[in-house]
């Protein structure tokens, strides 16, 4: 896809005024759709547009009456955590006719409808694009029945539609994620790390069933997520023989000590002769070759339930605002569209293109032409599946390359959630690239003590949904050890370095790139991968570790609102992680629908509280009985938490009281989350690979000799790509005084989290979507999308 033209508009430019927009949700729910219908009647209440619900999907619109209700800034109030949809979703057989359309249409007029916010799956977005191209024809013939004036014809002339992808399958072509996945894949998780602790205990084999008929995204990124033994999706069956095969895997996994086995299987798996595999099928097999005692679970629907995920949150929430902008930018030759996720942009897409390449990956795979249909899924869903069988299939010993390099893998800086389940993907890359795989424990503390080990295949077996660091991580930098460590590079004679962490492994690589000058020992490729939950490493959008530490800021927010139901009004002030970095309390805050936000990156004064005190004292007087501010732990050092808490307390006397609560290290504890395990993963064994191709690019004269800017390098995300970086290059780009890069993009978020809780402010809208193409291959680099 091309990149969007850069344009420095503001949407206030974009009025609203005398424009009606309904929002309806179709087909079946999926956690977050409640975001994106509050962002949506939010937004559109916003910029002066008329906004209302259409209750129970295409039913309620064909039906009318009380199920088209005009909605208010109150009314989304509370239901951004809530799960399902609260405005309800019903398929609909009437709406499929023409006369069903044509009851649908007339209700439309009746309320002066025009803009129609769609959020669901292709069969509910393919409706609605025929609704409109019939839209003329129906106005026409209500017309002549006399139900609408002729006028009304002229005045109505053009539907407009704009469409979201709510789905847990994440089924849908064009974007990277749909609404719903994640918070799934949460669900599926949980289960998963629930289930081995107790197969574990009895040496059990279980076989899951988990959703996706047509599409095997869950299963495929579930199994790549835990670590299992064998997955089977619809798009890529099994090579014949299969069965044999798998057997093998799941008896030397315990022969290797695994005590053990997981099996993850799509409900639409089938073999290559398009036969349906299902869970008793394997658990017979299992038990019938190799005795083992097996379980079958199956998921069911509670994939769909459960609160959303942060991440869903987020996604619905900006796709909801950038569903609106579309609206008031389309004219009556605009096609209808989806707003979809391309790596870490939004992007407004055809809506049938996209409806038209989900419908070519089920006829490749009806017949039988599985790599295409793989290819079409998309380059990340591609990228999935080859990172999985790198990772859970070790080749035999005779069909390694063999490299003879020496590389060593650490952990520098705090803990962060992903961290192992990086390492355990470069160790396993790495040995498939053929080389010798080192660990090193307590970073490069432990690097100087020389406490240094080969690492094995198995020995990160079950690395991927373990917390903090099993190899131990330190904040020591290496100038202070730096003889020793290069002692200990040649000791072990170490020709490649691979460092997960922070800004101090950032801080470490650019030690080490000055320590060349002095040793020749620190002349081999280095490579670092971004990890620390306060995401303020430069050069990277995101780092590993920081989603699971919104989802413990959000769930947290979550309960403690919970807390205040049914009381007074209360107003609660929650203090975050992050150095001086304001992602956690930003994008957090925009997860669970703060009030504020304080951070370092935008100066606030005392006037900037008085008045978000009164903002919240005008809100209290409505419905609104809880309020939220969220306040970055290094924001300011006179507005402590304290502070702002005994303000806040004082200001509201008589209206609201408050409350305080300070997070701390819980954000950096846990289990990993699903988008963190899997971004760990891919992320590292992109690192690896690069490294693999480094090392034979300078391997020369019988030495590994690499003193070049590109050799050292940070593997960040940015915009929609995975790019390697040499450090000395954002040196320029980075503030190491405070610790944060000079900019960052979330920045650009904090109005949404305003407009959102009612304060006017103005919002650019210079990276909101262009209308571009479906194209079946994105540049390569893309694959390392934020969206797994």
């Amino acid at each position: 896809m091309a990149q969007p033209q850069s344009k420095k508009i503001f949407f206030e430019n974009l009025s609203g005024a005398g424009k009606a927009i309904a929002v309806l949700t179709s087909g079946g729910d999926a956690q977050g759709m409640n975001a994106a219908v509050r962002a949506v009647v939010r937004m559109g209440l916003y910029v002066g547009a008329k906004v209302y619900f259409i209750h129970e999907g295409y039913q309620g619109m064909v039906d009318g009456g009380e199920n088209i209700e005009e909605a208010s800034w109150e009314s989304v109030s509370s239901m951004l955590q809530v799960g399902g949809t609260v405005i309800g979703s019903a398929r609909c057989k009437e709406f499929r006719s023409h006369e069903g359309r044509l009851k649908a249409a007339h209700n439309l007029v009746q309320q002066g409808i025009t803009n129609l916010c769609v959020i669901g799956g292709d069969g509910s977005l393919t409706g609605a694009n025929l609704f409109r191209e019939e839209w003329s024809g129906l106005l026409t013939e209500l017309v002549e029945q006399g139900l609408i004036e002729a006028d009304a014809v002229q005045k109505y002339s053009a539907l407009h539609i704009v469409g979201m992808v709510g789905s847990i399958d994440n089924d849908f072509c064009g974007t990277d994620m749909t609404i719903g996945t994640d918070s799934a894949l949460h669900r599926i998780i949980e289960v998963v790390d629930a289930i081995m602790t107790t197969a574990q205990s009895h040496q059990r084999t279980f076989v899951l069933e988990v959703m996706g008929r047509h599409c095997g995204y869950l299963a495929l990124v579930s199994a790549l997520a835990c670590g299992a033994d064998w997955v089977l999706i619809p798009e890529m069956p099994p090579e014949d023989g299969w069965e044999d095969k798998m057997c093998e895997k799941l008896s030397a996994n315990r022969a290797g000590m695994k005590r053990l086995n997981i099996i993850i299987v799509a409900e639409g798996a089938i073999d290559r002769s398009n036969r349906p595999i299902t869970t008793d099928n394997i658990k017979d097999l299992v038990v019938k070759c190799l005795g083992f005692d097996t379980r079958v679970t199956i998921l069911g629907h509670v994939q769909r339930g459960g609160t959303p995920s942060a991440f869903d949150r987020i996604l619905a929430s900006r796709m909801g605002v950038e569903a609106v902008l579309a609206l008031l930018e389309t004219t009556a030759n605009t096609p209808a569209c989806v707003v979809s996720l391309c790596g870490n942009q939004s992007v407004r897409l055809p809506l049938m293109e996209c409806v038209q390449m989900t419908q070519e990956v089920q006829r490749a795979m009806d017949g039988k032409r599985f790599e295409e249909a793989v290819k079409l899924r998309g380059r990340s869903f591609e990228n999935n599946l080859k990172t999985y069988k790198l990772l859970a299939h070790r080749k035999p010993e005779s069909e390694l390359p063999i490299s003879n390099f020496n590389v060593a893998v650490l952990n520098v800086g705090a803990p962060s959630a992903g961290m192992n389940a990086a390492v355990r993907s470069a160790v396993r890359v790495g040995i498939s690239e053929g080389h010798k795989m080192f660990a090193v424990s307590d970073g490069f503390e432990g690097f100087s003590k020389g406490q240094i080990k080969e690492i094995k295949w198995a020995d990160v077996g079950g690395w991927t949904g373990q917390g903090g660091s099993l190899l131990g991580t330190k904040r020591t930098l290496p100038a202070k050890h730096v003889d020793k460590i290069a002692e200990q590079m040649r000791e072990h004679n170490i020709n490649a370095l691979l460092i997960v962490g922070g800004f101090e492994a950032f801080l470490s690589l650019l030690e080490l790139l000055t320590a060349r000058g002095k040793y020749d020992e620190f002349c081999v490729p280095m490579v670092m991968v971004p990890a620390t939950v306060s995401n303020n490493v430069p050069g990277s959008d995101l780092s590993i570790g920081a989603d699971t530490a919104l989802n413990a800021i959000t769930a947290t927010c979550d309960r403690i609102k919970q807390s205040a139901s049914g009381t007074k009004r209360r107003v609660f002030i929650i203090e975050t992680m992050g150095g001086y970095c304001g992602y956690l309390a930003s994008v957090g805050g925009l997860a669970a629908g703060a009030d504020a936000a304080y951070i370092y990156e935008e100066p606030f004064d005392i006037r900037d509280l008085q008045a978000n005190v009164e903002h919240l004292t005008e809100k209290m007087k409505t419905s609104i009985q809880r309020g939220l501010v969220l306040r970055n732990e290094n924001c300011n050092e006179n507005y402590t938490t304290d502070f702002i808490y005994q303000l806040y307390s004082e200001e509201g006397r008589g209206v609201f009281d408050s409350r305080k609560n300070v997070l701390g290290h819980m954000q950096q504890g846990g289990a990993p989350s699903p988008f963190d395990r899997n971004f760990g993963t891919k992320i590292s064994a992109k690192a690896m690979q690069w490294v693999t191709k480094k090392l034979v690019e300078t391997f020369r004269q019988g030495r590994v000799f690499a003193n070049t800017e590109d050799t050292c390098c940070l593997l960040g995300m940015r915009g929609r790509a995975l790019v390697f970086q040499p450090v000395v290059q954002l040196k320029g780009e980075t503030d190491f005084v405070h610790r944060i890069p000079k900019e960052q993009w979330w920045l650009k978020l904090r109005p949404l989290m305003k407009i959102l809780a009612k304060y006017k402010t103005s919002y650019d809208v210079s990276d909101s979507g262009q209308l571009e193409h479906v194209v079946r291959n994105r540049p390569r680099e893309s694959d390392a999308s934020v969206a797994m």
